[in-house]
């Protein structure tokens, strides 16, 4: 669940329309190195490979595709094996969590010239503002907040700018810029800025390739390319003045899609670097991380109420998906503040969703409550109730608290709850794009190409599902501009990459 300890009225309404089948939960993982080998699908990185486990994807039933979804999730916490990749909790990885949060530990105590940028785009993005919620914590214990965020296409990406903007006046700047596949053109661009500026920032990357896998398509009005960043942090970090984090989770249940693994990789990091900073008598980072582990077996014991929940509405599925949070913004804390006056889908409180959603809802609709015991429950309960009078297709998700524990450990807790209920909502979104025809085998196939990571992956596709030279090239060309005859090959093949993407998005207009 999005929860933060500070938010202790909270509740999150999703409506989702859900297709599962009931499960027995089973563990089989494919080994790490067979999958991460170079030898399998030598000319993709490691966040681009289709993984062996979800090949038959678009023909499975919707209990085996929780069955599959398990299966990749597993990879994200096995053992080093002395291969070539570090994993998640290798030796090498921790240790590098631990000088991050040392980092972090020593602008805390001098808040004053000191500040911890996150930036990313889309999921990245939104995790890096996740992160910055330990302000909340600051602020508890009457500090002073040291954390920012910055996403590409600010604050209404958050719900559906550069680094120096935020760090004016800052003598110590730790920059942690997420990039899942070492590829956003936007993370390199504040790397090489920081990479410039060593007297003030210490840049950190967390990603999940490796290094010689950092994208090295040039990009549009730099000298730079993602690789060559790469090699430049490299070399810092030999110093100790930059620090690289990208242990190897394997390929993604649907090939690219970097928002589910990737994203709860980078949860887990930044929360371990930034909760062992914040608390004094952190004992072990390893023991820590190793938390997030236990929440993900226990979300996934819970798979036979997860598939009976979904199988119950499998003939109402839409494509509509809204998000609602108790207190709206001024519980979300976002940098800019309400969206409202951007458009009915920026309403996220509870009462936009009592006056806008519940009286136009139907049977053919479902509700998810999702709620810790800690939260108000007669609120949750007369919610229910309003919304039973609409539809049949209500049902909760609730999160136990313990209240003999710890405060260090209730924040570790509500960070696993976190976690748990991101689990739940990759397998449930992931299952109905493969049960709406959008997956074929582990690809994502119904995909807007608007950026060359995504260019580059429709040709990749292109080139693997077309037996002949002839129709590859007439299926680029009509992909991108559905035209078969009146564009020769050699124009297409020799037109600039932004070129593609602009006529590719005028068209959408």
């Amino acid at each position: 669940m999005f929860d933060t300890p500070d938010l202790d009225r909270f509740i999150i309404f999703f409506i989702y329309l859900f297709i599962f089948n009931r499960i027995k939960p089973v563990f089989c993982c494919d080994t790490a190195e067979t999958l991460l080998s170079p030898d399998f699908e030598p000319s993709l990185p490691v966040s681009e490979k289709s993984n062996p486990l979800t090949r038959d994807l678009d023909r499975a039933s919707p209990g085996r595709i929780v069955q599959m979804l398990q299966a990749c999730d597993a990879q994200m916490f096995q053992e080093d094996s002395g291969g070539i990749y570090q994993r998640l909790l290798s030796e090498g990885v921790v240790k590098t969590v631990m000088e991050v949060a040392k980092r972090v530990e020593i602008i805390l105590k001098g808040p004053e010239e000191g500040a911890i940028v996150l930036s990313g785009c889309g999921t990245s993005g939104r995790l890096a503002f996740l992160a910055s919620a330990f302000n909340r914590e600051l602020r508890r214990l009457d500090r002073q907040p040291v954390y920012s965020y910055v996403i590409a296409g600010g604050d209404r990406l958050v719900c559906e700018g550069g680094v120096d903007s935020v760090c004016e006046g800052k003598k110590q700047v730790l920059f942690i810029g997420i990039s899942c596949g070492l590829s956003a053109p936007f993370v390199a661009g504040q790397l090489d800025f920081c990479l410039r500026r060593p007297e003030v920032y210490t840049p950190v990357l967390i990603g999940f390739n490796p290094a010689t896998q950092a994208r090295s398509d040039p990009i549009p009005g730099c000298s730079f390319t993602f690789l060559s960043v790469v090699r430049r942090l490299q070399e810092r970090a030999e110093t100790r003045d930059a620090f690289l984090l990208n242990p190897a989770v394997g390929p993604e249940a649907v090939s690219g899609s970097s928002r589910m693994k990737g994203g709860s990789a980078t949860k887990i990091l930044l929360e371990a670097v930034l909760s062992a900073a914040h608390a004094a008598a952190f004992s072990g980072v390893l023991q820590h991380m190793r938390t997030y582990e236990e929440a993900f077996q226990r979300t996934y014991t819970h798979s036979e109420e997860i598939a009976a929940l979904v199988e119950k509405d499998k003939r109402k599925f839409r494509e509509d998906i809204r998000g609602f949070i108790n207190g709206g913004y001024s519980s979300l804390n976002n940098n800019e503040g309400p969206l409202s006056d951007l458009g009915p889908e920026f309403l996220i409180s509870h009462e936009d969703f009592l006056r806008l959603v519940l009286p136009g809802l139907t049977d053919r609709d479902t509700v998810v409550l999702l709620y810790s015991d800690a939260d108000n429950l007669s609120q949750v309960v007369a919610t229910a109730r309003r919304v039973r009078e609409k539809t049949r297709g209500v049902h909760d998700a609730v999160h136990q608290l313990y209240f003999s524990l710890s405060l260090s450990l209730c924040l570790s807790l509500y960070q696993q709850w976190e976690l748990s209920t991101k689990l739940v909502l990759n397998a449930v979104s992931t299952g109905a794009h493969v049960l709406k025809g959008k997956v074929f085998r582990n690809y994502m196939v119904d995909v807007q190409v608007t950026n060359s990571k995504l260019y580059g992956r429709a040709a990749r596709l292109l080139q693997t599902f077309s037996l002949k030279t002839s129709k590859k090239k007439n299926a680029q060309i009509w992909i991108f501009y559905s035209v078969c005859s009146l564009i020769k090959w050699t124009d297409v093949q020799n037109a600039m990459l932004s070129f593609h993407l602009l006529i590719k998005n005028r068209k959408k207009l």
